[in-house]
């Protein structure tokens, strides 16, 4: 994917991102690894592990090791990249250097369908978790859905310490509500308390029907779901431009994630199948609600409402920040609209801030004019984007690799392991996970049968912001 002419020569031998001048370096080191973990922890282990245990078993916490050890080599490999050139452009930045302007245009624009898509399921999401209580509930849907995004947008804006400073208090919560479960759990293990009239232990997945009572299908099916549940553990590379010390931050960081799956989201299905039988799950409610109530602990739901809220709230945060980077980053080079990349006074990148807040305002109206199915295919595409981008930074690092053995760049000391095996099954994954889809009857064939949508998309908008990016190439190249 290489370019010509004066886009080549301005993605060539990239060694600084004009869309990293004028960032603040005040996110701290705890900021930094509280977000490694919520990055990791959101709604599809407080929620969407009830639904996949149902159909796959207890060997979906198999599914889980398997589809983190895959993000962790994801965000290795990009955190092999930041220390080579820290940079908030993060992996757009990567792939301009790397694969041209091309790759940047389609990394930062898969990106931004990523993140918009989800921040309008995620001001949907957070109008139906406050309309669990019943002081909301008299409220209409898409004035809370409005009111909860203007909240965040408008503390994104203000500074990026207050963004971070959102993140490590999400992050603490949602890492809380896990570790008391399983102390509670580990509990009920050990001291044999009922729960539901069952007792708790490993005899209960044997006598379910084993790891896999419904088979191997069920279990290959939820893969594409439980991928997209580790969707923002490359958030991390993002806060690389925006924190002092990135090469004594991120390994730590990025190192912490691998682990941390392991405990909360292989740990926790672990419990969960030794404390009820896999089919007393249900989708739509929390395995951990499930548990909880079965054992009579007083409201339950309204603390798990709490955190899954918060879980989202933590999400559409995110994704206000990262595309604001993102989009700044392309601006400077003319692939995203000029005032994406402006800065307030707070050096936070509003323009781009404001582009994804406006595309979640038509969201919550499209929630309500599109029959639901229409409606989770568009969400759908936050599936398709996250792997393109997961396989744009897989592609980058192979690259990067190849280009370090003719000594035209430095491999840091923290490296991807046992490349290029590493890249090549990662990139095969991530293609069998679009296979997956297609088994998906309902939304996921639709949302790929929509991928030539995209790709014209993507093909127009290059042809149309042509002209402004060979302006800003040239004045680029004009002496100093």
């Amino acid at each position: 994917m290489r370019t010509s002419g004066k886009e080549g020569v301005a993605a060539a031998g990239v060694s600084h991102d004009a869309g990293d001048e004028g960032y603040s370096k005040s996110l701290k080191p705890r900021h930094i690894s509280m977000m490694a973990i919520g990055g990791a922890i959101g709604t599809g282990l407080f929620l969407g592990a009830g639904g996949r245990l149902n159909s796959a078993g207890p060997a979906l916490a198999i599914v889980y090791a398997v589809c983190g050890l895959f993000a962790f080599f994801v965000v290795r490999a990009l955190g092999e990249l930041v220390l080579h050139r820290p940079s908030s452009g993060a992996f757009v930045s990567y792939a301009r250097e790397f694969l041209g302007e091309k790759g940047a245009f389609v990394a930062g624009w898969m990106y931004f369908l990523n993140w918009a898509t989800t921040g309008i399921a995620d001001i949907t999401a957070i109008a139906i978790y406050a309309h669990y209580w019943s002081m909301f509930s008299d409220i209409p849907q898409w004035i809370l859905a409005l009111v909860m995004l203007a909240v965040v947008l408008i503390l994104n804006l203000v500074s990026v310490k207050i963004f971070g400073e959102m993140e490590f208090w999400f992050a603490i919560i949602k890492v809380g509500a896990v570790v008391v479960f399983m102390a509670i759990a580990i509990f009920l293990l050990v001291t044999g308390t009922p729960v539901n009239g069952h007792t708790p232990g490993p005899q209960l997945i044997a006598d379910g029907g084993g790891i896999m009572p419904h088979g191997l299908l069920p279990l290959v099916l939820v893969v594409q779901g439980v991928v997209f549940a580790y969707a923002a553990v490359e958030l991390v590379g993002v806060t690389a431009g925006e924190t002092a010390e990135p090469a004594k931050v991120m390994p730590k960081a990025i190192n912490s994630i691998m682990w941390r799956i392991g405990v909360f989201y292989v740990g926790s299905v672990v419990l969960l199948s030794m404390l009820l039988p896999s089919d007393e799950y249900r989708a739509g409610q929390s395995p951990f609600v499930t548990v909880l109530s079965s054992i009579g602990v007083p409201a339950a739901g309204d603390v798990m409402n709490l955190v899954v809220l918060t879980a989202a709230l933590s999400s559409l945060n995110s994704g206000l920040y990262a595309t604001g980077r993102i989009l700044r980053s392309m601006a400077k080079t003319g692939s995203a609209p000029g005032f994406t990349g402006v800065m307030n006074k707070s050096q936070v990148p509003y323009g781009g801030i404001l582009l994804t807040g406006g595309v979640c305002v038509l969201g919550v109206g499209l929630n309500y004019l599109v029959p639901a199915s229409a409606f989770e295919i568009i969400l759908n595409f936050s599936a398709v984007a996250i792997v393109a981008t997961w396989g744009l930074i897989v592609i980058c690092h192979l690259v990067f690799v190849k280009r370090s053995k003719t000594g035209s760049v430095d491999r840091p000391g923290y490296r991807l392991p046992w490349t290029p095996v590493t890249q090549y099954v990662t990139l095969a994954f991530l293609a069998s996970v679009l296979v997956l889809m297609w088994f998906d009857e309902g939304a996921g064939r639709v949302t790929l049968l929509c991928l030539p949508i995209i790709a014209a998309a993507l093909v127009v908008g290059w042809f149309a912001s042509r002209r402004k990016r060979e302006q800003l190439a040239g004045t680029s190249e004009e002496p100093e």
